[in-house]
């Protein structure tokens, strides 16, 4: 079968209200290529009052990639980088040896009332690049190569894909892609990756004939090409790459190979010794209870 999981994931609540679809990780399956974390939110209407600002929070041995359907967000880190999150634009942050950043209403839209919508992913950086120095990239949506496959337009937001290669760098084969279908159609889908999964952001679509339901992160099984089937207008996304190799510890915003430097990691937050973004004093605090070894 060319489908060998679908996982539809659970609803979890940030706080104040903003509520995320989260699909990985999951028992069944930490990761799909480098990606170990994957939220889907919105699409939300956020009011004037609304409270979905995330406070400054840390990060070590992982990369965040956020892509915008609708909206806007306003990203700040320990670096000193203070960048809009459009729409269709790639925003990757290597975490590295650890960062801080938030990530709040933009201000010409405090006092209005708009819709966000989109995915926030973690991909875990190899083994030898955990400790990295930490930096952020941004890629406008110009920037980002597209083109049309079968029926479907196909944006290459990371990685390389039907020839086109998108700008955006990264530590080891990764695939991102941003499929959309605007009536009914299909496309066939190659083995781009080591290791491969879609997600149907809107609507249902088939796999080799197997329907894959909205909300639903479909594992494919590796080498295979597959047609891709929509009976309408539908998005999604196909993601992997190469596979992560060792396992990884995750707790709390921290992503390690060695639990022990997540540990490490705990401690200096609690301390302070992270960084701070500029102009900023509230943050997110350590979880009161820490599992076993952390």
């Amino acid at each position: 079968m060319p489908v060998t999981l679908q996982l539809s994931g659970h609803v979890k609540d940030l706080g104040g209200g903003f509520v995320v679809r989260r699909l990985l990780p999951s028992a069944p399956r930490q990761a799909v290529g480098p990606f170990l974390f994957f939220d889907h939110f919105g699409p939300v209407t956020v009011e004037p009052d609304s409270h979905h600002d995330v406070r400054p929070h840390p990060h070590i041995g992982l990369a965040t990639v956020t892509y915008l359907f609708e909206g806007a967000m306003m990203h700040r880190d320990s670096l000193g980088t203070e960048q809009r999150i459009a729409p269709g634009a790639i925003n990757w942050m290597t975490a590295g040896s650890g960062i801080v950043h938030s990530e709040r209403r933009p201000a010409d839209l405090r006092d209005k009332t708009f819709v966000n919508h989109g995915l926030q992913l973690w991909a875990a950086l190899p083994e030898a690049f955990e400790e990295v120095a930490p930096s952020f990239s941004h890629t406008p949506a110009e920037a980002i190569p597209t083109l049309n496959v079968g029926a479907a337009q196909v944006r290459v937001l990371i990685g390389e894909a039907f020839g086109l290669h998108s700008p955006v760098p990264t530590f080891a084969p990764t695939l991102y892609l941003d499929v959309r279908f605007a009536s009914a159609g299909d496309m066939e889908l190659p083995a781009l990756a080591e290791e491969l999964a879609v997600y149907t952001v809107d609507a249902a679509v088939q796999v080799d004939g197997e329907t894959v339901p909205p909300h639903t992160l479909a594992v494919l099984a590796p080498g295979q090409t597959v047609s891709l089937q929509a009976e309408g207008p539908a998005q999604l996304m196909v993601l992997g790459g190469a596979s992560l190799g060792a396992h990884r510890h995750i707790w709390w915003n921290f992503v390690s190979s060695r639990k022990e430097r997540i540990s490490q990691a705990a401690d200096d937050w609690q301390a302070q010794r992270m960084g701070q973004v500029i102009n900023e004093t509230e943050f997110l605090p350590l979880p009161e209870r820490r599992p076993a070894g952390i």
